[in-house]
C-alpha cells in the first residue's frame, strides 16, 4: 500500500480532495442562499410591525447575517478550489478557522460565566415580551419554547408582569395573568382554555403546579440539556465537524498547490511573452473561464515523440545519393572487383562502343 507522501504525488489524490472540496463549498452555498432568503423574507413580514431591536430578538436579523455569511465563504471556497487559486483558498481557510475558533469561544464563555449569560438572555427575553402580542416571530418561538419544555416566561412566570396586557394593575381579561401555552395540559388534545392562566402572577408559586408552570425557560432549557448530554454534544458535534471537515480539505488543498507550485516543472505563464500559446501548458484543472489562473502556473505539456516532416525524408534520401568520397569510391571499387562486377561493367562498356 502507497504512503501518504506517495499518494499525495498522484493525480488522482488531487482530483479527490479538488472536487471533495468543491461539492462541499457548493452544497454550504446553497445551504446559507436558502437561510439567507428565508431571513430576508421574514424580515419583510417583520418589518411590517416593526418593534424589536435587540439581536436575540430578531430571529429573521440572525437568519440574514448567517446565511449571508456562509454564502460567501462557501463561494470564495468554492471559486478557490475551481480555479486552484491559493489566495482564495487561504481566505476561506482562515475565515472557517477564525469562525470555528469564536464558536468555541462562545461556548467556553457561556459555560464559564453561566450567570452573566443567563442574565443576558433574560433580559432580551423580558424584552420580547413586552412586545409579546407584537411581533408575530417572537410570539411563535416563546410559544414553541414553553409548550416544548413546560416552562413560562424567561427566568421565572412572573416575568410576564412586564408585558401591557398582563401587568396586574390593567383591566382587561389578561391582567395579572399569563399566556395559554404556559399552562399545564392535563390531557394531550383537550380543549385549550386560553384564559387558564387568569390572575396568576399574583399567586405564590406553591398554589400554581397545578395550573401553569411555574419554571422559567432559561432554566428548563439548562436542566433539558444536562439531562440529555448525548444530544447536547451531538448538536454540537453538527455544528463543529463540518466546519471542522472543511478546513482539513482546504488544508491539505492548498498545501498540495504550494507543492505544485513550488515544482521545477511548474510553468507560470502570467510571466511569460504575451505571444505565448495555451498550447504549451497542461491546463488539466483548469475550469470553465482562464479568470483567476491558478497561482504558481501549470505544468508543461510532456514532450512527445517528433513527427517525421517529408521534407526531411527527402534530404536524407538526398544524402545517400551525393557523391562519395575517394576513400568510399576505392572501398566500393576493391567491392565489386572481389565479386567480379567489374568484368561485367567492362564487357558493357565494349558492347556500348561497338
Amino acid at each position: 500500500m502507497p504512503s501518504y507522501a506517495e499518494l499525495r504525488k498522484t493525480n488522482h489524490f488531487y482530483y479527490v480532495i479538488k472536487f471533495t472540496l468543491n461539492v462541499y463549498s457548493m452544497l454550504f452555498s446553497l445551504v446559507g442562499l436558502c437561510v439567507l432568503c428565508v431571513g430576508v423574507y421574514a424580515e419583510v413580514e417583520r418589518q411590517k410591525n416593526r418593534t424589536l431591536e435587540g439581536l436575540f430578538l430578531a430571529p429573521a436579523v440572525v437568519l440574514i447575517l448567517l446565511g449571508l455569511v456562509m454564502f460567501t465563504v462557501s463561494v470564495v471556497g468554492m471559486v478557490g478550489s475551481l480555479r486552484d487559486n491559493k489566495t482564495l483558498l487561504h481566505m476561506f481557510l482562515c475565515v472557517l478557522c477564525v469562525l470555528l475558533l469564536l464558536q468555541a469561544v462562545a461556548l467556553t464563555t457561556a459555560l464559564i460565566f453561566e450567570k452573566k449569560t443567563s442574565a443576558l438572555f433574560q433580559s432580551s427575553i423580558r424584552e420580547g415580551i413586552k412586545h409579546y402580542y407584537d411581533d408575530l416571530d417572537f410570539k411563535n418561538i416563546l410559544d414553541y419554547v414553553q409548550q416544548k419544555f413546560s416552562c413560562c416566561g424567561g427566568d421565572e412566570y412572573k416575568d410576564w408582569g412586564v408585558n401591557q396586557y398582563h401587568f396586574c394593575n390593567g383591566t382587561g381579561p389578561l391582567a395579572c395573568g399569563v399566556p395559554y401555552t404556559c399552562c399545564v395540559r392535563g390531557k394531550v388534545g383537550e380543549v385549550i382554555n386560553t384564559l387558564c392562566g387568569y390572575q396568576t402572577l399574583d399567586k405564590q408559586r406553591e398554589t400554581l403546579h397545578d395550573l401553569i408552570h411555574v419554571r422559567g425557560c432559561i432554566h428548563a432549557v439548562n436542566l433539558w440539556m444536562s439531562d440529555n448530554i448525548g444530544i447536547t454534544v451531538a448538536l454540537c458535534c453538527a455544528i463543529g465537524l463540518p466546519q471542522l471537515l472543511g478546513i482539513i480539505l482546504s488544508c491539505v488543498f492548498w498545501n498540495l498547490l504550494v507543492d505544485m507550485s513550488e515544482s521545477v516543472d511548474m510553468v507560470d505563464f502570467k510571466l511569460k511573452k504575451a505571444e505565448f500559446e495555451y498550447s504549451e501548458l497542461d491546463l488539466a484543472g483548469a475550469g470553465w473561464c482562464m479568470c483567476l489562473p491558478r497561482d504558481g502556473g501549470y505544468l508543461p505539456v510532456p514532450a512527445a515523440e517528433p513527427e517525421l516532416d517529408p521534407i526531411d525524408v527527402h534530404l536524407e534520401k538526398l544524402k545517400k545519393q551525393l557523391p562519395r568520397t575517394h576513400a568510399q569510391l576505392r572501398e566500393l571499387q576493391q567491392s565489386r572487383s572481389a565479386t567480379g562486377l567489374d568484368e561485367v561493367d567492362v564487357g558493357r562498356k565494349q558492347k556500348r562502343e561497338h
